[in-house]
């Protein structure tokens, strides 16, 4: 067995297994109820500091590397992660509880990213070179102006509980921030820590086989969060990545702003991914939209954050027709097991609380289990929906709630109510063209992806994908956790104002500038006599 392919329940500082000093955890694998081996103890705080110093020291040279280095480092992580093999899978399927193709196109979209960034820093646009050429017969003259952007440095990166491998230890928060020169010190999920030490070993080797500094990498263990934290705290950390519970998220964001120097997160956290059924194509294809709806709720138990937890619609019998097939579809879904006990407990309350409301109807509620979740549709109001805003609450699984409205002023205000979302989506006919029009605006300050005729389960890894948005669907709604702008979280701008070309960055020369063939895609802006071109 390849050396990367061992589980020792160790945390990995400084390129090297290191046994955790604090409590034991264990993996459990959610289908069959049963603990995992072996223990993974908690790191101390001896350990943190250790992870985050040798970040530090590994930053400057870490950054100073060619893109072509950087890319080939994020190419051979995951030529790691495929020799794995087997290994890999079947640890990922017991502690998940998740079928073996959906780990395998997991291991594929996390595989595919890392190439993506890769070739993202061959075509060079995430540089973002702009240049501005002095002009000394202006009054005032104007200096010499050349702007490019640098890596923040160390980023302390959160791994997800719903996508244990492409939200995870090399999923797309690492690939970005290493792809930024950014070294990446990760907080392991609890929930698949055998996953965590095997994805994190490959990394771990692809450093060492691209001659890197021990430092770029660090994989810490344990549960609590004391960890987390003290990372977040930690000096050397300028920046974090996180995905999971709204919760979660703002109590990182309060450690960070409480720092004596602030720093960024960028945190994904609570989406319900409205779904607006216009009047045309519900009249037209309510049975077949709902059951796309329906078949877009389940997937993956519900455990996607862009599941589609809201329904808002105008009352009538084409709603009816809807609501009575998509009810159908639901109503005979099977339990199956979640992620893990907690994710299980919260969606069984959340489905609870929604039955007992007063102002919400069940449509179809599957039978429930213990551990598992199943299939649930509930009913409400517009009126009751705009009046309590704990209906707009996320209830992570497959579960979603409709609001009936009298009319499309009902449905705007309906709209207007809204949080940040990941996604909206319009399910439409081109008779509903102008509502679409009249709506469209309101969902470009509510989202950040808008979907027509689509649903919003599915989140392709490219460069024009945004998989953020206003909060609390994130903490900060200018980025995007998937595809190549989750570089720029990561970066900063730096301005060089009338420096030698000995002094400059390679890619700020007159030769990078001019027409460096590994810099062919990057911008290249240029002002002359007042005119900016490109």
């Amino acid at each position: 067995m390849s050396d990367i392919a061992l589980i020792t329940g160790d945390a990995l500082i400084g390129g090297v297994a290191v046994k955790g000093h604090g409590s034991a955890v264990y993996g459990f694998n959610p289908a069959t109820q049963q603990q995992l081996e072996p223990a993974f103890h908690a790191v101390d705080l001896t350990q943190i500091d250790q992870a985050c110093r040798l970040a530090d020291a590994a930053f400057d040279q870490f950054r100073a590397l060619g893109d072509e280095q950087r890319a080939v480092f994020l190419e051979t992580i995951a030529e790691q992660i495929m020799a794995l093999g087997e290994t890999l899978v079947e640890r990922v399927m017991a502690e998940s509880g998740l079928p073996r193709m959906r780990i395998e196109g997991e291991r594929g979209r996390t595989v595919g990213q890392l190439k993506l960034f890769a070739n993202l820093l061959r075509e060079g646009s995430w540089h973002d070179v702009r240049v501005d050429p002095a002009l000394p017969e202006r009054t005032p003259p104007r200096p010499e102006l050349r702007m490019r952007m640098i890596p923040l440095g160390p980023v302390a990166v959160f791994a997800a509980s719903n996508f244990p491998l492409a939200f995870s230890v090399a999923g797309g928060d690492t690939a970005s921030a290493l792809a930024a020169g950014c070294p990446v010190v990760l907080k392991a999920h609890s929930a698949h820590p055998g996953t965590s030490e095997l994805v994190g070993r490959a990394i771990v080797k692809a450093a060492q086989l691209c001659g890197l500094p021990a430092g770029v990498f660090a994989l810490l263990t344990g549960s609590g969060n004391g960890i987390g934290q003290e990372l977040v705290r930690h000096p050397a950390i300028k920046a974090v990545g996180f995905t999971g519970s709204r919760s979660g998220g703002t109590a990182l964001m309060a450690v960070a702003a409480a720092r004596p120097v602030p720093i960024p997160v960028y945190a994904e956290m609570s989406s319900i991914n409205p779904v607006f059924l216009l009047p045309q194509a519900l009249a037209a294809r309510a049975e077949d939209i709902a059951q796309g709806f329906a078949g877009s709720l389940v997937l993956g138990v519900g455990q996607f954050c862009t599941n589609p937890g809201l329904v808002i619609a105008i009352d009538g019998p084409d709603l009816e027709r809807f609501t009575n097939t998509a009810a159908k579809a639901l109503a005979g879904g099977a339990a199956c097991a979640m992620l893990s006990s907690g994710i299980a407990g919260s969606y069984q309350r959340g489905i609870q609380q929604l039955q007992q409301h007063d102002a919400v109807s069940t449509l179809a509620l599957a039978p429930q289990e213990q551990g598992k979740g199943a299939p649930a549709l509930f009913r409400t109001t517009a009126a009751a929906f705009l009046s309590q805003h704990a209906l707009s609450d996320e209830v992570f699984g497959p579960a979603s709630l409709v609001v009936a409205c009298r009319d499309l002023t009902e449905l705007h205000q309906v709209a207007e109510s809204l949080e940040g979302q990941l996604t909206a989506t319009l399910q439409m006919d081109e008779a509903d063209l102008a509502a679409a029009q009249a709506l469209l605006p309101l969902l470009e300050r509510k989202a950040g992806r808008i979907l027509a005729n689509g649903y919003p389960t599915g989140v392709e890894v490219c460069s024009a994908m945004v998989h953020g948005g206003p909060f609390p669907s994130t903490s900060d709604g200018r980025s995007t956790s998937v595809g190549t702008g989750a570089i720029s979280r990561f970066l900063r701008p730096v301005c060089y104002q009338n420096l030698a070309q000995a002094l400059l960055p390679e890619v700020l020369r007159d030769s990078g500038v001019a027409g460096d063939a590994s810099l062919a895609g990057a911008q290249r802006w240029h002002r002359r006599e007042g005119v900016l071109t490109r």
